[in-house]
This record gives C-alpha cells, structure tokens and sequence, in this order.
C-alpha cells in the first residue's frame, strides 16, 4: 500500500486541516477524497477564502440571484451562503467528527465573524451567538480574532459553550491571554453548573506572515543567520506556553470534569519566500496535539515530498536564543506583532469589502 506523506503527519499526533472551501470541492468529491486518502480531519474558511470562492466561479450566481428578492443586507445574504457552505461541509466532515477514542476530537468546520467586528466586543459576541445558533452543527467552531476586543468575546462564547477557533495571534503575550480567556470562559460555565465536556476550541498562531515582514531587517542587524527562523522559533515557544498552561492545577480541575485543551493551531503555512522550501513551516512544527491548517497548495506539496516527523520541540534552546538575539538587536517583536495584527484585520476588511460590493452588484442585476 502507497504511503501517504500526508497522512503519516496523524501518527505523530498533529491534526490536518484544509484552509480553503468552495462549492466545487464538495460537488466533486474532492473533499472527500481528500479525507479519505490524506486523512484532512477538518476545514477552516475566511472572508478572504469565501470572497475568491464566490467572485472566481458562478457557482452561487443562482442562489444570489434568488436570494436577492428576500429583503436582506448584503452581510445577511453573503452568511445565508456561507452558512449552507459550513453546513454541508460539516455534515461531511460529521463522521470524523465521531470517529476514534474521543468524539469531538476533530471534524471541525470553521466560520469566521466579519472582520469589520475584529475591535468590537458586543458586535462580535452578538454575531458569534447568531451564526452559531444558525449553523446548528456540534462540529462547527466560529472564528473570533485574538484581538485586545476579542478576548472578552472568546471568554463569553466559550462561557456560553460555543466551540471557538481563535484566529489573527501572532504574539506569545497575546496567545497566553487567549489561554487565559478560554479557561475562565469554561471556569464561569463550570460555576453556572454547566457542562464543560463538550467544548473545543484552538488558537491559531500565524507563522509566515512574522518572517515576511522580519527577515527584511535581519541583515542590517547582523542577524542574516536568522532569516525564516523567528516564526518558528516562536511557535516553539507558544507550544512551552501551551505546555504549563494546560497541565496547571488551575486547568487539571476542569480536565477533571472533562475539558479538553485549547489546541494550538499553525496557520498561514504557505511559504511566501520563494528562496524556502514549500514544506518549510508543515516540516518543522509537527507535534502531538496541534493542528496545522493547510493551504490546497501546500498540502498538495507535502503529499509530493513532505517528511513527517516530530520537531515541535527540538531546538527549544534554539528558539529561545532566536528572540533573545532580536531583542538584543533591538527588534521590537511586540509592536512588530500588532503591526502584523493590524494588517491582518485589514487583509481580511478589503476582501470582506469586495465581496459585499460583488454581492451588492449581482443583487442589483437579479432585480433589474
């Protein structure tokens, strides 16, 4: 039997999950197959990934078209798409969901709130409940930022047992405040005398990004050595922090009453440098309970060439002396890692804005 560089990733205890949805891939098959034969045990979704879906095919055109005579917003009518999408993907990925020692494990479909919400709390709160009540699926996670406003919101939903991917970290302050959100979140459901065994949630640490705009500065600081080396060397140490914080007493208590930690999930693992290997970030952070969500592009190289192996924690020392060494050049890594934030958001506003213009277009032509 033909191995399956892919799918050896699972034995090491790491989770693959699909960045990318459209229509075509569930009407084909493609999805299937490619849980079938590469073992992907999710998805996640983006207003980027849903703006390209629905503009590059006319797949939806139809459903734009009818959707139109309803007197709904272009928000409202973009998530009525976007909603029978995470549906039907759920319910493929709903064996999964149920397969192995522990149901709930994976299987997880992922929807984002709109990015115009990444610095508004109520807003967020509000549209986290209302798409989750919608989407009525157990393996389905919403999408919250990690952003300064977002983590009351994450701590809410979580409270108020939504599972919660928590995406947009680039920084181990921030990452650790999400941790913190999360546990408190289950730690009010616990005290309402709620039931905490059900909940799941990752934290999604974006690696590429952090080497795209720091390697640019390395050489003027003497730091050549170091080029496509900080995002790593920080998702080392996010997986230290995730290590204590989830085998502390304050979380073993939960634990006891069957809480599950909050996965760290790696995303943006493309390489944007074309100087490194197009496995570079799926190679290096393999390690038990971690999932990587994974661009088609990327997953389609590692099926090709890609060896699975656990690194996670090789080199800690390695990473540590990587961030000192910025430090003591006098590379700010905590304004660097806003500035990535504040980037973020915006990457996510401008597609999220073409979209509803497209929308608004098509709208006025079905009612012309």
């Amino acid at each position: 039997m033909e191995t399956n560089n892919v799918k050896q990733i699972h034995d090491f205890g790491q989770s693959i999950w699909l960045d990318f949805i459209d229509r075509k891939i569930m009407n084909t098959g493609e999805l299937q197959e490619l849980i079938d034969k590469d073992g992907v045990r999710g998805i996640t979704s983006n207003p980027a990934i849903f703006e390209k879906a629905i503009s590059s095919s006319s797949d939806y055109d139809a459903d734009i078209s009818q959707l139109a005579q309803r007197n709904l917003s272009n928000e409202d009518l973009f998530y009525t798409l976007a909603v029978s999408d995470i549906k039907r993907a759920a319910d493929i990925f709903w064996p999964t969901y149920n397969d192995g020692d522990v149901v709930g494990a994976d299987g997880y479909v992922s929807l984002e709130v709109s990015p115009f919400l990444a610095r508004d709390t109520d807003g967020t709160i509000a549209q986290a409940l209302k798409l989750w009540k919608t989407v009525e699926r157990n393996n389905v996670m919403i999408k919250i930022p990690g952003t300064a406003q977002g983590l009351p919101a994450i701590q809410h939903c979580i409270s108020e047992g939504l599972n919660i991917n928590v995406t947009l970290l680039f920084s181990l302050e921030r990452y650790e405040a999400v941790t913190n959100a999360y546990i408190t979140g289950l730690e009010m459901r616990d005290q309402a005398g709620l039931p905490i065994d059900k909940i799941s949630s990752v934290a999604s640490f974006f690696l590429s990004r952090i080497d795209t705009l720091i390697d640019p500065m390395l050489a003027e600081k003497g730091l050549a050595d170091l080029k496509g080396e900080v995002a790593i060397a920080s998702a080392k140490k996010a997986y230290e922090i995730y290590k204590r914080v989830f085998n502390s007493d304050r979380f073993l208590k939960l634990a006891a009453k069957g809480a599950t930690p909050q996965r760290l999930l790696w995303a943006s693992t493309g390489s944007k440098d074309p100087s490194f290997s197009d496995v570079k970030y799926l190679e290096a952070l393999i390690g038990p309970k971690t999932v990587n969500t994974v661009p088609m592009d990327a997953l389609v190289a590692f099926r090709d060439h890609g060896v699975a192996a656990d690194r996670l924690e090789d080199d800690l020392d390695k990473a540590t002396q990587t961030l000192q060494r910025l430090a003591d050049a006098g590379i700010d890594l905590a304004a660097l890692t806003q500035q990535l934030e504040d980037e973020g958001i915006e990457k996510f506003n401008t597609p999220y804005q073409k979209l509803l213009d497209a929308i608004e277009t098509q709208r006025t032509k079905a009612l012309a």
